[in-house]
């Protein structure tokens, strides 16, 4: 199945500022942009992946900034080549258009996709046949995670199995793809890690092997990674356009203005400076190869309207020519439904919750869709996920979570599309109620999950299908040595109690050896697998649940090591928290290391890692502390500052999140610092602390891991704490203080 989806706005051009910038408002750390992708990318979409559909998106979806192109006309910029290599059949140039990347930066309505050729070859189908290969081999400057893209020509004779093999550090994954639809534009693969340079044993490979010969198979250029903005935008030459909402679009004419401008600002063109991921849909459509048409309604007055218009648009371009919309010029994709997904402002004065909200638009088109089907089914189908989102976040978070109702409005994302189509406002990001869960991640995975269950069900009806929602991730994950050289991994299977038919009935185990990728993986009907464990190397391990109705996510990852000559002697250092927590531990404490990366990211995690603690081991007691990194020996400096005024708010932050948690404060802040924030929240302050190894000892030390700050010895910090008002406890873990 195809589904059409993309995550409201991002970074635009504002000519009538002469300025990039991002459409919405930023306000709790985040902005509306960029905020609905931490729910689309890392959890909608692969959820939808491993159900089988295509999801099909008009703004890039890899973050890496990297971007390699590989084409048969030239490699702008990189040593990376395409080779052919004939058997039977011999490539040939294709008549037509194709892919060419000629500069950096492409301008007003500059077309990559016009502006190059194609590659061409008949298919073979029997086994003497000698298969012939076009080669895409890249030249990556770093090792990571690239997501790949191909690109070819749809010809009225194209084949439907075109086979790419993609050669990655997990190993070889193969896809075939239709060619008769989807062809001028990227088409995505999957994402897979790669070395840094070129290796002949990283590359994609496509064959014209296929189940019927004669047929074409046409090559055409391969992207890999996300990269960097690359359409460079300036003030139209015939002025620019007042900005209207999509909500007021229809039926009005957008105010026509000459822009005052300087002579400098003429031609003067110029890139978003962002990652392409960040920009809006207008762009990425562009890099693409769609129509200005489709992208540039306002032909290039206004990209604020453009941007909303085009996705609309777009769907019903990738639909054109096919079942689903047959009297439109597009790229013949059979798209089943189309998904906005945004978030909404407001705020509340007495910090109640806005909820969710559903937008769908039936007045259009005769109530019609392009293949006869009623506009009535964007209800049917609103009204499926919004339900699955509310009952889901009633049930595991919020039973005060308010549903907003369904509108039947012009909004220009729901009337355009002529697939079933809704506009989901899932939150109002100003809102401190709804955004208390809505930065929380795993509430993210839970709405993820309700909009997938809701397309799913709405899909599956449409096809007369019974739906089956792929498993929760396992559980409880284990790896023991069984042998001198074995090991078994176990884990137990997650139900899911909002939903029956999500039960796991296979199992993928995935592994990685050494700094390798994961592969492929190995499917098995239990809760258990047994392996070898070479000698030299560390091997890790993750599992997913299958049943019919696609994959779970992956679990976490175990990692198990053999040295050479090890006398079976064991060490296993795993879950470490949850085996204290299982053991009955009294006090479990946990910390942040501030000056490694942004400590915002770091504590939330660690918040919500205290939050699992204390649901799943409610009699532990629990502490955290937040040590800044201070000069030590060899000069290395921290690579993030945090201020006084950001350590104090922290810990407020914290005692308000957990009343009872004991926030301790080190000797690596200053003694006035620690005076006063005993008072105001830490509850245990160290003293007499030694950071050298054996520093404890009589004899002298030198080499401090960090500098103390609070020098004073315990008898002087108790007559501190003491001066204060406080009574000093030495020994707090008898159990009578908890109670």
């Amino acid at each position: 199945r195809h589904i059409a989806l993309w995550q409201s706005h991002g970074f635009y051009y504002e000519s009538k500022l002469t300025r990039w910038e991002w459409q919405r408002a930023r306000i709790f750390q985040t902005v509306e942009d960029l905020y609905t992708q931490s729910y689309v990318l890392p959890f909608l979409v692969p959820m939808l992946e491993n159900a089988g559909a295509n999801v099909l998106m008009p703004r890039e979806r890899d973050s890496q900034t990297t971007e390699i192109i590989i084409d048969n006309d030239g490699c702008l910029n990189s040593r990376s080549v395409y080779i052919e290599k004939s058997g039977d059949k011999n490539w040939v140039q294709g008549a037509g258009e194709g892919f060419a990347h000629l500069r950096n930066q492409y301008v007003d309505f500059e077309n990559p996709f016009r502006e190059g050729t194609f590659r061409a070859i008949e298919t073979v189908k029997g086994k003497k046949d000698k298969e012939s290969t076009a080669e895409w081999i890249p030249e990556l400057p770093a090792t990571g995670r690239y997501a790949v893209y191909v690109s070819y020509k749809s010809l009225p004779n194209s084949t439907d199995d075109a086979l790419y093999t993609v050669y990655h550090k997990g190993g070889v994954s193969q896809f075939k793809v239709n060619q008769q639809m989807g062809g001028g534009t990227w088409i995505y693969l999957g994402t897979f890690s790669f070395d840094a340079g070129k290796h002949d044993a990283y590359k994609v490979v496509l064959n014209n092997r296929s189940d019927k010969a004669g047929r074409i198979v046409t090559a055409d250029a391969i992207k890999i990674g996300g990269g960097m903005g690359n359409i460079a935008r300036c003030i139209s030459d015939e002025g620019a356009t007042e900005n209207i909402k999509s909500s007021q679009e229809s039926g009005k004419s957008a105010a026509n203005f000459q822009l005052p401008t300087l002579s400098s600002q003429l031609n003067n063109y110029e890139v978003s400076g962002y990652p392409r991921f960040c920009e809006a849909a207008r762009y990425w459509l562009q890099w693409a190869g769609i129509p200005d048409s489709v992208y540039s309604e306002s032909h290039g007055k206004n990209d604020y309207t453009d941007d909303y218009k085009s996705r609309g648009i777009w769907v019903n371009y990738l639909a054109g020519g096919s079942s689903v919309n047959p009297t439109e010029a597009g790229l013949n994709i059979p798209v089943d439904m189309a998904f906005a997904f945004h978030s909404d402002a407001g705020t509340t004065l007495n910090d109640s919750i806005i909820g969710t909200l559903g937008i769908y638009y039936t007045n259009a088109y005769n109530e019609e869709y392009a293949n006869g089907a009623s506009r009535y089914l964007s209800h049917d189908m609103t009204d499926l996920i919004q339900s699955n989102i509310v009952r889901d976040i009633r049930t595991l978070y919020e039973p005060n979570w308010t549903r907003r109702g369904m509108w039947n409005q012009s909004y220009y994302e729901a009337r355009v599309p002529r697939v079933p189509t809704m506009l989901l406002e899932l939150l109002s990001h100003q809102n401190f109620a709804d955004m208390r869960y809505g930065l929380d991640p795993r509430f993210r995975f839970t709405v993820s999950r309700a909009i997938y269950k809701g397309m799913l069900q709405f899909i599956c009806s449409q096809y007369h299908m019974d739906y089956i929602v792929q498993p929760l991730p396992v559980d409880n994950m284990a790896l023991r040595m069984v042998g001198e050289n074995e090991i078994e991994l176990t884990w137990q299977p997650v139900a899911d109690p909002l939903e029956p038919t999500a039960n796991a009935e296979k199992y993928i185990v995935y592994t990685r050896i050494g700094d390798g990728d994961f592969d492929n993986g190995v499917l098995v009907d239990k809760n258990t697998y047994r392996t070898v464990l070479p000698a030299g190397v560390v091997c890790s391990y993750k599992v997913t649940a299958v049943n019919k109705g696609g994959e779970s996510f992956p679990s976490e990852i175990l990692s198990a090591g053999r040295a050479f000559n090890s006398n079976n002697r064991l060490v296993i250092i795993v879950n470490g928290f949850d085996r204290m927590g299982q053991a009955g531990v009294h006090k479990i404490g946990m910390g942040v290391l501030i000056g490694l990366e942004d400590w915002r990211t770091d504590v939330t995690m660690m918040a919500i890692h205290l939050q699992y603690l204390r649901k799943h081991y409610w009699q532990t007691r629990y502490s955290v502390n937040f040590p800044r990194m201070r000069p030590s020996e060899g000069h290395f400096q921290p690579n993030v500052i945090m201020t006084d005024k950001e350590l104090a708010q922290l810990i407020f932050a914290f005692r308000i999140f957990d009343h009872d948690v004991d926030i301790s404060v080190s000797t690596r802040e200053n003694a006035k610092f620690r005076d006063h924030i005993a008072t105001l929240g830490a509850t245990s302050i160290s003293a007499g602390s030694k950071t050298d190894p054996g520093g404890y000892a009589t004899y002298p030390q030198a080499l401090e891991q960090f500098s103390v700050s609070d020098e004073r010895t315990p008898v002087e910090v108790e007559q501190a704490v003491k001066a204060m008002g406080y009574e000093v406890v030495w020994k707090d873990w008898d159990k009578i203080f908890d109670r």
